[in-house]
């Protein structure tokens, strides 16, 4: 089966992630590389006025949950964020070319607020879940646990690697951190409780971990376990790359029932019929076949959605 045509219904959620090349350790958390992540994240996210709901970088994959406009506002978000962090772990881990297995993988979420609160247990959990730390705080990669059950402030440092060539070229005594400029991560709350209070938002997350803080540790119990703790995280070497990686097909969607999956997995197929519709009178000499609202023609421009009227 093909690669899912890129589609992002208007106003839909959605989970994106990536995976580094082979599952290397490649973004293994230490906290100049915590600090490289977040700047990257920062300034993208101000490049694009990208809402950012919730984000977890493992050693070797991340999750973010987005609110894109639209399918080209949410590639070219990745494109940015991805190739920078991309080079910043090339220069940073010693480590040539990309460091990404693949195309970003996204995945919309239904719009109600079990679903979206199941995929942010699920990004919270990282770390605890795996057996690596105790707490969800303890995770020492970029994770915004303080930011949602604190207010903690995310910030990161954006590094201006041209200034740094440009002043290197003329003989100079170089140092990355003059030119280092700070980035600030803001968290947009999740549709479904956007009308809650935001102590009332710190009040659920922090309920949410601890239920799954309380769940790992009866679990390491019963099993007489604990977990590996954060020096054992990053006795790994970057370039070393785990004995079996998880692998398995993406989920079409997520969504709270199967009623609701199979909403928008017809929502889809309209999308994907009409789509390759269109392809095909392209194919045929067609000069301007009608593809859908929200979609990459091959060779074309984007095709936006109408401006509500």
């Amino acid at each position: 089966m093909g690669r899912p045509l890129r589609h992002v219904a208007q106003g839909h959620t959605v989970e994106v992630t990536n995976r580094t090349i082979q599952a290397r350790y490649l973004l293994l958390p230490t906290k100049k590389l915590r600090r490289i992540v977040l700047g990257v994240l920062g300034r993208v996210q101000r490049q694009l006025d990208m809402p950012i709901h919730v984000y977890t970088f493992a050693s070797n994959h991340f999750h973010m949950i987005l609110s894109p406009r639209d399918a080209a506002h949410m590639a070219e978000f990745m494109k940015r964020f991805g190739q920078k962090l991309s080079r910043e772990v090339d220069r940073f881990y010693d480590w040539a070319g990309t460091i990404w297995d693949g195309r970003y993988t996204h995945i919309q979420i239904e719009q109600n607020e079990q679903a979206l609160v199941r995929r942010l247990r699920y990004i919270l959990s990282h770390g605890v879940k795996e057996g690596l730390v105790g707490r969800c705080g303890e995770w020492p990669g970029a994770n915004c646990v303080a930011a949602l059950t604190e207010g903690e402030p995310i910030i990161g440092t954006w590094f201006e690697r041209s200034d740094e060539y440009n002043a290197s070229r003329w003989g100079k005594e170089v140092d990355e951190e003059d030119f280092g400029v700070e980035q600030e991560v803001i968290l947009t709350p999740l549709p479904c409780w956007a009308h809650l209070s935001e102590q009332e938002r710190r009040e659920l997350i922090r309920q949410m971990i601890e239920e799954i803080e309380a769940e790992a540790a009866a679990k390491h119990h019963a099993e007489g376990t604990r977990p590996a703790g954060v020096k054992a995280v990053l006795a790994h070497h970057p370039h070393e790359r785990p004995e079996s990686a998880k692998t398995g097909p993406r989920p079409w969607f997520h969504a709270a029932t199967e009623e609701g999956w199979k909403r928008m997995r017809e929502a889809y197929e309209l999308f994907s019929d009409a789509f390759r519709y269109a392809a095909e009178l392209l194919k045929a000499g067609v000069p301007d076949p009608p593809f859908p609202e929200g979609s990459f023609p091959p060779g074309r421009a984007f095709v936006p959605y109408a401006a509500p009227s």
